[in-house]
């Protein structure tokens, strides 16, 4: 059976015109690179970050040299270092007056059986994709909370009336469904979604909405070099299409779920995928 290609490329239509997006695990080709590209060309000032500088500099510069200097800027980050992480959400208001969407993409896999996991693989996995989801998150929910309440000086206006933001975070079909060797990535991944749940019913005080998206493939170079061909042709034979998600795709959905035609939707992990259990 002759499955179908990707489709076209989707153009921006101004979805998020005028908000101020931090996009973490963004240098490179894969999801957060997307995310970014995604983002400016549907209006939305980033600031993108990335624990390898080399390639986030490289990056910000190809992606401002298209949007201009004024929609882009970088800091690097290594989402597991709390002080990094504070001082990230920090630039975004110094840089833009405020915050209004933040995208968790950072995250570390591995394979490694559950018998032979070392603690340091199982701690590392873990530290990164969900730990880092964790310290991103808190520290946007607290600039959005300080933003709806008047409460701090964090945002550009402090008035107080309760103006919301979004956070997006990137889970995995594998939260869901069994794979070996990846306990640790699982376990991670699946913490990722049930804390969106909970910081939902949290944030929805203020007016926040938190989500999240569960990609199974989405193929990119690195993804390539560091996964068997054997692995990646499984995997791909699991999907309905038959073949792998582009990065854009799953960006698409996140960019749906920052703007306002999801307005109602929090707690919600959105599968990308045919993988859903």
């Amino acid at each position: 059976m002759t499955r179908p290609p990707a489709p076209p490329y989707v153009k921006g239509h101004g979805l998020l015109a005028g908000r101020t997006a931090v996009i973490t695990a963004a240098a490179g080709a894969g999801i957060g690179g997307a995310t970014a590209r995604r983002f400016l060309e549907e209006g939305a000032r980033v600031l993108v970050s990335d624990a390898h500088t080399r390639r986030l500099k490289e990056t910000e510069t190809a992606l401002a040299a298209e949007f201009g200097a004024d929609a882009v800027a970088s800091q690097p980050c290594d989402v597991t270092d709390e002080a990094q992480v504070q001082a990230l959400y920090d630039t975004a208001v110094r840089l833009h007056g405020r915050l209004d969407i933040t995208v968790n993409n950072a995250g570390l896999g591995g394979t490694a059986e559950l018998a032979d996991m070392t603690d340091e693989q199982w701690n590392r996995v873990l530290d990164v994709t969900l730990g880092g989801t964790f310290r991103c998150t808190r520290a946007a929910l607290r600039h959005f909370r300080e933003a709806a309440t008047g409460s701090g000086d964090s945002s550009g206006s402090g008035s107080g009336t309760g103006t919301g933001g979004v956070v997006v975070n990137n889970a995995s079909v594998v939260g869901w469904r069994a794979q070996a060797g990846q306990a640790h990535y699982a376990a991670a991944k699946a913490g990722v979604m049930a804390l969106t749940r909970c910081a939902a019913v949290e944030a929805a005080a203020y007016g926040v909405r938190v989500n999240a998206v569960s990609p199974s493939l989405a193929m990119h170079p690195h993804l390539a070099k560091v996964t068997t061909t054997e692995l990646l042709d499984e995997l791909t034979a699991r999907e309905a299409f038959g073949r792998h998600a582009e990065p854009w795709e799953i960006a698409n959905v996140i960019v749906f779920l920052a703007g306002e035609y999801s307005s109602y939707m929090t707690g919600e992990t959105v599968s990308v995928s045919s993988q859903h259990p």
